[in-house]
This record gives structure tokens, sequence and C-alpha cells, in this order.
């Protein structure tokens, strides 16, 4: 017909049959989902996924093999077409966070209605966002919170470590100075480097000044 909006081509993980097969029956029931594919674990709806490019794919927080959050993640990587839904029994802001953080577009939770989650994908699909209602106000503060936590974590000794090399010390002249082995300060700079995700001395004082792990 002339018009008709195309419907939705979803594919649906959850390792619990009988919830995923309430899940399966509510999107077979919508005029404007098309259910492709059912998956029980992780890497098999991962696998669905890619044969298959659905518009949306509604993935259980704790898929086994591959979490919710990991296929997420994966399909970001791959730069997938396919947008993610994250559905899970655990409501921690903390958790949403993280799923976002993964590339999924929104986070329902379990106790949601069938209406409700179908509601979900069909947002998800037009290219919005969509969380339960009471996660806004917790997601806030994650956001807030992270743009600290998420700078990389050096120990007391790692910064003071850095500090000095930041000075121009070289590795045995820290040592001296901090009365610690040559040996264990080249272990300090090497757990530092991987931190930080560089190779040198330069480049992790350059990274640790400019994410403010240095002050």
């Amino acid at each position: 017909m002339p018009g008709r909006r195309e419907r939705v081509r979803v594919v649906v993980a959850d390792d619990h049959p009988l919830y995923r097969d309430g899940i399966v029956g509510a999107v077979k029931l919508r005029p404007d989902l098309e259910l492709v594919a059912q998956a029980a674990d992780g890497r098999d709806a991962l696998a669905a996924i890619e044969a298959l490019e659905p518009a949306v794919a509604l993935l259980d927080f704790n898929l086994p093999s591959l979490t919710g959050v990991q296929v997420a993640r994966a399909l970001t990587e791959a730069r997938a077409t396919t947008r993610t839904l994250i559905l899970s029994a655990y409501d921690e802001s903390e958790l949403v966070y993280d799923a976002l953080r993964a590339g999924a577009r929104g986070y329902v939770t379990k106790d949601a209605d069938r209406d409700e989650i179908c509601d979900a994908v069909a947002r998800v699909a037009r290219g919005h966002t969509a969380f339960s209602a009471d996660f806004h106000d917790g997601l806030a503060d994650q956001i807030r919170s992270r743009r600290v936590d998420d700078r990389p974590r050096l120990s007391p000794r790692e910064r003071e470590v850095l500090a000095l090399i930041a000075e121009g010390r070289s590795g045995p002249q820290a040592a001296r100075i901090l009365f610690l082995s040559p040996a264990t300060v080249k272990t300090h700079l090497a757990n530092i480097y991987a931190k930080l995700e560089v190779s040198g001395s330069a480049a992790a004082v350059a990274k640790a000044l400019r994410e403010g792990v240095l002050q």
C-alpha cells in the first residue's frame, strides 16, 4: 500500500525461554515490528545480527558467552547499522551508563510491560533513545561523576614517580629520591604506560597533564 511504513526488523536475545517467548510473542503481535531471529546466547545473537542486519537488537544484559553489552560494543566497533536496546533485571544507573558507552541506544528493565518494551524498540529504530523512566536522574549523576572517574587511575606511588619524570628526572634518579630500587621504578613506569595507554615517558606526562591525572 502506498505510504505504508516498513516494519522494523528485530532480533530478540534472552537466555530465559519463557521470558524470551513472551517478548517474541509481543513483537509478533505488533504490526510495526517484524521478528527476524531469536537467540539464547550472546555469540548466536551476534552472528544473527551480522547475518540479518536488523534495525534493532533487543538484548538481555546477562546473555551467556557474550553479554548484551559486549554484543553492543562489538556492533559499535564494527560500525554496524543495527541499533541495540538492553533489557535487564538490573536497574543500577552505572550499568546503564556502561551500556551507553558500549553503544546501546536504550536500556529498559524487565519489569516493564510488553507494550513499553515494544514501544522502546520502535523508538530506538527511529533514531531516538529509550530508557525506563526512573533512570534519568541516576544517569545524570553518573555522567557528572564519570567526568572525573573516567580519568586513568594511578596509585599514589605511580603519581609520585610520574611527577618526578615530569620534572625531568630519569628513572634511576626517581628511584634514589623515592628510596626505591631502579627495578621497582621501572615496574611502576610500565604500569603507568599501560594505564595511560602510551609507550613512553613524554607521552605519559603529556596525557597525564591533559587529563588532569597530574595537576
